[in-house]
């Protein structure tokens, strides 16, 4: 399992499952912060996996670099990677209804789960 702290947040992956969980409050200064996590996120892609869960149920906020670190990785991968990404969000986050949409926008093979 790999995992990345922070003050207010949690990004980690549990491979038994294949997801990636974010928790908390996710809101890093720039992209160039957010590095650790797209690193994860593209060990991930190109490991010899074909399915990944990205779960963002518990992550209460994403800033605007944090919303452009997740398109980056689905820009990437989408013409790349035979991966099918499961994004599990939650109605009740305010963010995560338009902004987890516009990643579908991006990559329409995408499926959207929201509990």
């Amino acid at each position: 399992m790999s995992n990345i702290q922070g003050d207010n947040y949690r990004v980690w992956y549990e491979e038994t499952n294949k997801t990636v969980h974010f928790e908390g409050t996710l809101r890093l200064g720039t992209v160039a912060e957010y590095s650790p996590i797209i690193q994860l996120l593209s060990n991930i892609a190109n490991s010899p996996i074909n399915l990944v869960n990205l779960n963002f149920k518990s992550l209460y906020a994403l800033n605007s670099s944090g919303i452009s670190m997740l398109s980056k990785f689905i820009i990437d991968i989408r013409d790349k990677s035979k991966l099918q990404v499961i994004v599990k969000a939650s109605n009740n986050i305010p963010w995560q209804p338009k902004s987890l949409k516009n990643l579908q926008r991006l990559m329409p093979n995408i499926i959207l789960k929201y509990e």
